[in-house]
């Protein structure tokens, strides 16, 4: 279809943006509840205005989902659309430019929570669907939405109803737009994921805290403790010394392996301007997009224990604790990583210690082969509408929904990204580029004829 109307339509779009954006949907806090509710029914007017039928609010045990439909291409796919309507805490609020819930336009971003993670690029699915059906009354597949509050969060209420078998889940392939492209103006498909496991090392030693000075040398400390069996569960160059950890992690293909070495990217420019510190790290056998999308890790987000405050106290704590979390890759399973991790800190416990890893979540990791139909359609799309060639990518993050979607449902993910990588994703100046948001309605929208056309 013609780009003419989606370009007639930029100033609507923009202030249904700003509308969206001015809600705090914050998942992780409660006194945002009414917000959540807010947010969840201005989703269910937009897909209400953009010509879905059956839409409504799916309630109970968590914040709504949001349901909605046009089933009427017979003898052509279904796709599943999927979004989120929560942001994270905009928290420190001191490092903001402009307020975190006032949409500011500087230069060609808008600066807001959620503008990128994930508001803007949820409205993006929903104004493609609403263009192809006000300006040919049909639209070329059938197509669901379904859009959660809960993703900053865990999800949970979505992963029971995907795991409910319900008939409003029946697809062809998910269609997600969460990620983002590799660089500016570079069209981009996400084809893997990171799965996740999480949790904590919990370390006892004597029954309560004691005396250094009257039980040093006899007394265990779990501080210690927890910080030797964290040294010991990954050596320094980046390998997890866990028995059988790496038994099903797949390889990347020699294909990805070459397509990888052509991306643009300025390996001293990463170090300087997006990590910042004086050298990488991991294996030097591996190629820095081998560490970060295709190998697993181990990493330390936070250790707790003992006397921390101004002054001092000699304290042995009777107790520390670690989080910690696994990086999973294609084909490793998150129960048997889960397993793998309890044996290890296990049997890595110092004498006198009771050691033990308390899971608390976690996600599949996910790989779509590139030749996939309908990863086909969406990159010949995005190539269209950008004027390159779409690059095929993986990501060291975790997008849960993606594994869920595949575990319960049995569908592949197309992951579209039109975020950019300085979005300041959870952090103080969130933003998205305009541009992109506006492109990414019309590649979507391509999307959707190109699929219609595809087969096996």
């Amino acid at each position: 279809m013609s780009s003419g109307y989606f370009r007639q339509n930029h100033a609507r779009y923009l202030e249904e943006l700003e509308a969206f954006l001015r809600i705090p949907s914050i998942s992780a806090l409660s006194e945002h509840q009414p917000d959540i509710r807010r947010a969840a029914e201005f989703v269910e007017g937009q897909l209400r205005q953009a010509g879905l039928e059956n839409v409504t609010l799916i309630e109970g045990g968590g914040n709504p989902l949001v349901y909605g439909d046009w089933l009427h291409a017979p003898e052509k796919p279904t796709l599943l659309f999927y979004g989120h309507y929560d942001v994270q805490p905009p928290d420190p609020l001191n490092e903001w430019i402009s307020p975190p819930f006032e949409p500011t336009i500087r230069g060609e971003n808008i600066y807001a929570r959620g503008a990128a993670d994930d508001k803007g690029l949820t409205l993006i699915l929903i104004k493609a669907v609403e263009g192809v059906l006000a300006a040919t009354g049909t639209l070329p597949v059938n197509v669901r939405f379904l859009i959660e509050g809960e993703e900053e969060m865990g999800g949970e209420h979505i992963e029971r109803f995907a795991a409910s078998g319900d008939a409003r889940l029946k697809a062809d392939a998910c269609v997600i737009c969460d990620t983002e492209m590799f660089a500016p103006e570079l069209p981009t498909l996400c084809i893997g994921l990171r799965g996740i496991v999480y949790g904590e090392i919990v370390v006892r030693g004597a029954r309560q805290d004691l005396h250094s000075g009257v039980y040093g040398g006899a007394a265990p400390n779990p501080l210690q403790a927890v910080a030797e069996i964290i040294a010991a569960l990954k050596d320094r160059d980046g390998h997890i010394r866990i028995r059988g950890f790496y038994d099903r992690v797949r390889p990347p293909t020699p294909q990805e392996m070459r397509a990888w070495k052509n991306l643009p990217f300025d390996e001293q420019k990463y170090l300087r301007e997006e990590i910042g510190s004086k050298d990488l790290c991991g294996s030097s056998g591996h190629s820095l997009f081998e560490r970060i999308w295709a190998l697993p890790t181990f990493e330390v987000h936070g250790i707790r224990g003992g006397f921390t405050g101004d002054g001092a106290k000699t304290v042995i704590p009777a107790q520390a604790v670690a989080k910690v979390s696994l990086r999973l890759v294609a084909d490793q399973q998150p129960e048997e990583a889960v397993a793998q991790l309890s044996e290890a800190v296990k049997a890595l416990a110092p004498q006198g210690i009771e050691a033990e890893y308390r899971h608390l979540h976690g996600a599949s990791p996910s790989l779509v082969n590139p030749d996939n139909r309908f990863i086909r359609a969406a990159a010949e799309a995005m190539t269209e509408i950008f004027g390159k060639e779409t690059v095929y990518v993986r990501s060291g993050g975790s997008i849960p929904i993606v594994g869920i979607f595949d575990q319960h449902l049995g569908i592949p993910s197309v992951m579209m990204g039109f975020g950019l990588p300085d979005d300041n994703l959870h952090a103080p100046n969130e933003k998205l580029y305009l541009p992109n948001f506006y492109r990414g309605i019309e590649a979507a929208a391509r999307f959707l004829e190109l699929a219609a056309l595809q087969t096996g």
